[in-house]
This record gives C-alpha cells, structure tokens and sequence, in this order.
C-alpha cells in the first residue's frame, strides 16, 4: 500500500529528515482541535497569523484519548489543501485497532499529509490506567513500524527531557526514544520544559544508546500561568519557582504576564539554539501573539 511521495519543506528540502539532515533547524507550531465554532475561528485566525513566518511545519494535536481523531485529521488535510503550510499529522495508538489507523493513515495520504507524529497517546481521562485496544498497539515503536510499511513517510515521535511520567527513571525513557529511532523515526519533539539542562541531558542519553535523532524541543510560551501550572503538574514538567514568582505577582495583569512568559522563553530559545538544537516548535494554545513576539525578539524569520 504505497501512499505516495512526501511534500516539501521550506527551502527545497523533500522532508523534515531531509532539512534536519543537512544540518538545517526546523521551527514549528502545534495547535489543537478547537471544541466549538469560535474556537475554530480562534485556531484559524492563528493560522493565518503565523503562516507568513513559513514555519517548517505545524500540526495538530489528538484530544486525550484520541477524543478528537475526525476533527484532528479534517482540520490537519483542510491546512494541507487551503494553505502553504506543511501539516505534521498526529496519531495514537489510544482507542483503535491496526484497522483503524490504516485507515487513519489512508485519510491523512490522501489529503496530502506525508509528515505523522506518531504517539501512543494518554488514556482517557476516566481510565485508571493505559490499556490498548485488543486489536491495536502498545506502544509508539509499534506506531512508526506501520507508518514505514505503509508509505515513504517522514515519521516523528514524543520525547520527555523530564522522564514520561510512566519511565521509571531517565535513563529508561532514553532507551525507549532510542528504540524509536531504531524503529525507524526520523525525528523527535519534545514535551515543553524550562530549564535548557534538561533537553541537554536528553540528548546525552539517548546518544548514550548509539542514537542520534534530531531531537527538537517543544516551547510553551506563559501566557496563563494557573493554565500553564497545571498543564506542567500533569505533564511532570518542573514550573521553576522564580517564574512562578514572578508570574504571580502579575497574576492580574494579563499584558505583564506575558511579557514575563515571553522573555522568559526567548532566553530559553537562544540557549537551546546555542546549545545545537535542531529547532523549536513552539505549543501555540491556538494564539498567535507570544510565538510572533519570540520570533521577532530572536531574529528567526530570517532563518526560515
């Protein structure tokens, strides 16, 4: 089941692996599935803010527990068919047979999509714990196995720089970006995180393992910082206590916030750039503001 040849990157490059192989850095942006029409209205506003940056790629997100798949794949092909973005398709093993993400797989093909991150994803949020489907996957290696049976996909996976919460330790969860590689990955985008020394001991473990995938860290830039707290306690990501502070004491002020958020993640960008990452894709929350502001603060339209 060939499903056809990928799209291409900015630059003239065929894929991502091809621009991160030739030593390019790839920037990214990552939205998700709005749940209403002014959400999406919200998303595509955001969309169209942003696409003048020529991004490298942008994707969208799975809901939790794959709650979203039909509005993920349309929103995803219709960015493919109605834009000049290139579209990174997610896919998780949550909730669906082999038969399904073929057929998943199929739908993003024929819209166009040749880039898919592929995730074992998070249970439903009623779930006591992860459980496959009986007829599905366990695990993301298994995910990027059946993206190379079927197509020339450029394949990308998740990577904690904290440890995933399930890892028992870091040097665990290295070994299983490890083994996506050997799987057959192409690249790897982190969970977002804050302090750059986490990324850096990533990199050093999973080369530890013999493997050397580009591995590009995810940015949240603090627009929110009740919102952002809490989404860093579930992910295991560690809030530092000096942004929390200083964040707080501006808690009413949604435009001092912000600002904070957002000086606080160009300075974690140009250490990151400096340390050699690949890139950065940045966790959008559907906005466009703060990614622009990080964007012209670091000079990377130029780079794009």
């Amino acid at each position: 089941m060939a499903l056809g040849t990928p799209s291409t990157m900015p630059g003239g490059a065929t894929t991502i692996r091809d621009l991160l192989a030739g030593g390019g850095r790839s920037y990214s942006f990552e939205f998700f599935p709005p749940r209403t029409d002014e959400g999406e209205r919200q998303l595509w506003t955001a969309i169209r803010r942003l696409e003048p940056l020529h991004p490298t790629f942008v994707s969208v997100t799975y809901g939790a527990g794959g709650s979203t798949r039909d509005r993920t794949v349309r929103i995803t092909g219709r960015i493919a068919q109605d834009t000049t973005l290139t579209p990174v398709g997610h896919l998780t093993c949550v909730g669906a047979s082999r038969a399904e993400l073929r057929g998943v797989i199929g739908s993003y093909a024929d819209a166009g999509v040749r880039n898919v991150l592929a995730l074992r994803g998070d249970a439903p949020r009623d779930a006591v714990e992860w459980t496959p489907h009986p007829q599905g996957l366990r695990h993301a290696d298994e995910l990027v196995r059946l993206l190379r049976e079927l197509g020339d996909f450029c394949v990308g996976v998740a990577a904690h720089p904290e440890g995933h919460p399930e890892s028992p330790d870091l040097d665990t969860d290295a070994k299983y970006l490890a083994g996506k590689a050997a799987a057959g990955a192409d690249f790897a985008v982190t969970q977002f995180f804050f302090n750059a020394v986490d990324y850096v001991g990533l990199v050093d473990r999973v080369a530890a393992y013999g493997s050397h995938i580009p591995i590009i860290p995810g940015i949240m830039p603090v627009t929110n910082v009740r919102q952002i707290q809490r989404m860093a306690e579930l992910s295991g990501a560690a809030f530092p206590s000096d942004l929390a502070d200083s964040l707080y004491a501006v808690e009413d002020n949604p435009e001092e916030v912000r600002r904070i958020g957002v000086d606080y993640a160009c300075r974690l960008c140009a250490e990151l750039l400096d340390r050699g990452a690949p890139g950065l894709h940045f966790y959008t929350l559907n906005r466009s503001t703060a990614t622009l502001e990080i964007y012209q603060t670091l000079g990377l339209g130029a780079a794009v």
